[in-house]
């Protein structure tokens, strides 16, 4: 029986969202954009990374086709080289927002028809009678920020305060999102998300899809830095998605990083939250290596989005590529027969955009295996294409959102060409493939 590890690479966007511009991101295109500044110079930093955008094993399974696909133009240094090793293409988002919950829904089969709710861009930001709740609730001198912000500029603005007066620092983006930070060892890493909890029963009725509890250590003088305590407190997605599909049939599962997050703990199996993409990554393919035939992984590589989208810097965003490319081999060699691989993405948040927030982007869809179809699964109208070809290749019976590209394995019945190859057929067009 085959088993999938679906990975998702927070922002890893690659540009050409026609509805772009009503997000006020026409033209950003993070994977294109990193790739130019790269081979422009721009992405040097002495000690970290020189010279231009350097994936090969992504390339080879087609990043730069499904960029070409998507904007018009291919990255550079992202044209293949060789043969092609993986089915390529995009995904565009339907879900009304640009957000993680949202891309994760959609992909998981169940886009966002409805409007989030958000804060305004003023100072204060949030409503004077969710502030006081909060207070009260909370049992809170009083808070700080109130204001649209960068996690990490807001911790440097109010840290101090903070630490002399116990006041924890609220602010937002233009994310639907409450985020809430206070010092991990003076203010209490449990008391953080005691109020988060408050703060996401409090928030239910304005439509915030999360609300994050962003820990922090430090001092002035040493400066300030965020930990890997950080924790989502998401609002339930509204209806079933794979998770619940696969968890109904019996399956097992494993989400790895905020996962477990992202979908309110609901069927989520075994959680593993390491932090970084690089302890993510060994926990998703060591969960591979352990996991039952006819299991699923799924996992997500925050830092991307957290530690080099959020913060514009383009060096260590193409530097964590980098990374994550290395590692590819390690994935295939934790695979066994018939297992399938999908590589994907949640939304954009080009570095070289302006401000700090996500950008509304097409996401690349890669996928690889042994007995996989090679090619072009061209353009998929919707993030749940992905969930449903999950699906699909589990052999499991799809009742959401999303056209599969991938049909079920053969297990063993004649195969064109090669009897009892086992290989996977998918066609660009979704349409049911003739023969199988």
């Amino acid at each position: 029986m085959p088993r999938a590890l679906l990975i998702v690479l927070d922002s890893v966007g690659i540009g050409g969202a026609e509805d772009a511009a009503a997000y006020g991101d026409a033209g950003a295109d993070t994977v294109g954009h990193i790739a130019e500044a790269c081979a422009a110079g721009r992405g040097d930093q002495a000690g970290l990374r020189r010279g231009p955008l350097h994936l090969p094993h992504m390339t080879a399974l087609g990043l730069g086709l499904a960029a070409e696909a998507s904007t018009g133009r291919m990255p550079p240094n992202l044209a293949p080289q060789g043969t092609l090793k993986g089915a390529w293409g995009y995904g565009v988002e339907t879900s009304k927002g640009k957000d993680t919950p949202s891309g994760h829904w959609e992909i998981a089969g169940v886009p966002v028809a409805f409007d989030w709710g958000y804060f305004p861009n003023t100072i204060p930001t949030f409503p004077e009678e969710l502030t006081a709740a909060l207070i009260e609730r909370g049992n809170l001198r009083g808070i700080l920020g109130d204001k649209h912000a960068s996690g990490t500029v807001v911790i440097d603005e109010f840290g101090a305060e903070h630490l002399r007066t116990g006041k924890p620092i609220f602010y937002t983006s233009v994310d639907s999102v409450l985020q809430i930070a206070a010092h991990e060892e003076t203010f209490g890493l449990q008391r953080l998300y005691d109020l988060c909890q408050i703060g996401r029963e409090l928030c239910d009725p304005y439509k915030i899809g999360r609300v994050i509890a962003r820990p922090f250590v430090g001092s002035p003088e040493s400066g300030f830095k965020r930990t890997g305590n950080r924790k989502d407190f998401a609002t339930p997605p509204p209806a079933d998605t794979i998770l619940d599909t696969l968890d109904t049939a019996g399956r097992s599962i494993v989400t790895v990083g905020k996962i477990g997050d992202i979908f309110a703990h609901r069927r989520t199996g075994r959680e593993v939250k390491p932090n970084g993409n690089d302890a993510c990554l060994s926990a998703a393919i060591e969960a591979l290596k352990d996991l039952p035939d006819g299991g699923f992984v799924f996992a997500n590589l925050v830092d991307f989005d957290s530690e080099f989208g959020h913060r514009r810097d383009i060096p260590g965003y193409a530097a964590a590529l980098e990374a994550f490319d290395r590692r590819i081999p390690e994935i295939e060699a934790a695979l066994k027969d018939g297992d399938l691989v999908i590589i994907t993405a949640d939304h954009g948040n080009d570095p070289s955009w302006q401000g700090s927030d996500h950008t509304r982007e097409h996401v690349p869809i890669l996928s690889f295996g042994s007995g996989l179809k090679l090619g072009a699964i061209g353009r998929r109208e919707s993030f749940a294409d992905i969930g449903a070809s999950v699906l699909a290749h589990l052999g499991v019976s799809h009742k959401g959102m999303g056209a599969p590209w991938l049909l079920a394995l053969c297990h063993g019945r004649a195969c064109p060409g090669r009897p009892g190859c086992g290989s996977v057929a998918f066609l660009a067009s979704g349409s049911p493939a003739r023969g199988r």
